[in-house]
């Protein structure tokens, strides 16, 4: 993978005139030059990869960042064959690519939201980044990646130039094993031969309460596909959650890790992830079953997720209809590719950018008001590298091109949408996948999907499961897919919605296990 995404980092340094950011004529030119360094106990080197200069003037440590909503100040440069203690410069008037000391070749500076020409940097703290390890989609928070440490930036006069030198690693996140939280971790045989390096599936195994009291009792399992960001860490319990239900049931729960290199893999086999859903259902599943007392049938497996979980947990179910139980998923991404966040991703002439009447797009909303652009945030991502949400989608739905990147569905530069690339993910639209084959996947999939969504989503997911509650009603679904007023992507659970879904798994695994029914005293 390393060569691919290295040519992932040339091209956006080849596209940045075409971003449309702020120009120098925008603003003062920032006339001071930053100058930045690795140590070589850091990385043996030489370097290729992205280089990064981050400011804030919230974070002390400015890595920490950016934000979605508040996204700060930052510039990045690709470098390549970049030694230890070769200087790399960063400064308003580099006229673009450079040749440097020792064979350094750097690309043209990048900017967020403009170049650094632009910017106004006083009072700022700034810390330069090192994504030596192109594996990890954090950047500044990416187990291997290199930082400096962080100076407040005086003025231009008083600091004409500032220097940094990268001499610390940021260490790998270990789980945080407890009695209650433990760690599953299975060599994959499927993503390692993909990937040519060692790969891992982890997940943050939740034991329920009776666990160790009851060593010949097994148990459901409920399966939970984090969103964009969330991994199994948050499997790392103190305590055990107490169940409450008329039938004595306990679940075992699996907090599930779908971060890969260029993001959320959302578990669905892909030219570019590899095949992370046969790997859960071949190779998790069953070493979770060996080493924890589950109840090793599909019919004690449930599946539930958020955002981009809650399109995982119903893809994996839509998917594998005879390894699953049933899926309760909230508020999904785009599960209809005719409204992508409103966007007709198949109708000639539509633009991620704009709308037909040229009004440029909202991306996320907070009580009624925009927030996110589509383009502003298209363009923060691009300047970020791989490992993005929006080109997590291309990393899914796209097939590779033949420069071994995920091909891009829309034009960075203007937002005109390519439709050829477009329809290359009909295969992933979730509404036409159960359209062209209900006449197999209906009976499988009886009593099974459940789909919950605020009728004000924060990221405009609403319509895309309005459009797929329509066409399974029309196929004579049973599905039950909700659309909850004056709920938006936060606050959907606020009426109860969690208990309700427990409740209802409840439910269903005791109608296929009436014999797991438990009297309150073996609770």
């Amino acid at each position: 993978m390393t060569r691919p995404l290295l040519r992932l980092h040339l091209l956006a340094a080849a596209c940045v005139p075409l971003l449309g950011l702020l120009t120098d004529s925008t603003a003062r030119c920032d006339s001071r030059s930053f100058q930045v360094e690795y140590v070589k106990e850091a990385h043996k080197g030489p370097f290729t990869g992205r280089v990064y200069l981050i400011f804030s003037k919230r974070n002390k440590e400015p890595r920490r960042g950016p934000g979605w909503f508040n996204p700060e100040q930052f510039v990045a440069r690709d470098v390549q064959d970049w030694h230890p203690g070769v200087r790399l410069e960063f400064s308003g008037k580099l006229p673009g690519s450079t040749t440097g000391p020792r064979g350094l070749k750097a690309g043209p500076i990048l900017g967020y939201p403009g170049p650094l020409a632009a910017m106004q940097l006083e009072g700022f703290h700034a810390q330069a980044v090192t994504r030596f390890n192109p594996n990890d989609r954090e950047i500044g928070q990416g187990a291997g990646n290199g930082f400096s440490m962080a100076k407040t930036l005086g003025s231009e006069t008083a600091q004409p130039k500032v220097a940094f030198s990268v001499s610390q690693l940021v260490p790998a996140r270990p789980f945080r094993q407890t009695r209650w939280g433990r760690l599953l971790k299975v060599n994959s045989a499927l993503l390692t031969a993909f990937y040519k390096r060692p790969v891992f599936l982890r997940g943050g195994v939740i034991l329920p309460a009776s666990y160790y009291e009851k060593p010949e009792r097994r148990y459901p399992v409920i399966f939970t596909v984090p969103g964009f960001g969330g991994t199994h860490h948050s499997g790392s319990v103190a305590a055990p959650v107490a169940e409450r239900n008329d039938g004595g049931v306990e679940f075992l729960r699996i907090i599930l890790d779908p971060s890969c290199p260029l993001g959320h893999h959302v578990f669905a086999d892909s030219a570019n992830n590899g095949p992370v859903g046969q790997a859960l259902t071949t190779e998790l599943i069953p070493a979770l079953d060996k080493q924890f007392r589950t109840i090793a049938r599909p019919s004690a497996r449930f599946l539930t997720g958020h955002s981009s979980g809650g399109w995982s947990s119903l893809w994996l179910q839509v998917t594998y209809p005879n390894v699953f139980a049933g899926t309760w998923s909230t508020a999904p991404d785009p599960v209809d590719f005719r409204d992508f966040q409103r966007i007709n991703l198949y109708r000639r002439g539509e633009n991620m950018y704009t709308d037909g009447q040229g009004r440029r797009r909202p991306l996320a909303r907070v009580n009624g008001q925009v927030r996110l652009w589509y383009k502003g945030f298209a363009d923060m991502e691009w300047v970020l590298g791989h490992g993005g949400q929006l080109h997590s989608f291309e990393a899914v739905f796209s097939p590779r091109g033949s420069n071994g990147r995920p091909r891009l569905v829309w034009d960075r530069a203007d937002g005109k949408i390519d439709l050829e690339a477009a329809r290359t993910w009909e295969k992933y639209d979730i509404r036409l996948v159960l359209q062209r084959n209900w006449k197999t996947l209906g009976p499988k999939l009886k009593g099974k999907l459940h789909v919950f969504m605020g009728d004000t989503d924060t990221f405009y997911l609403e319509g895309a499961t309005i459009r797929l509650k329509a066409a399974l009603e029309k196929l004579g679904s049973d599905a039950v897919v909700e659309i909850h007023k004056g709920s938006d992507h936060f606050n959907l659970f606020r009426n109860g919605l969690r208990q309700r879904i427990r409740k209802e798994m409840t439910a269903a695994f005791l109608a296929a296990h009436p014999d797991q029914r438990q009297s309150a005293g073996g609770r």
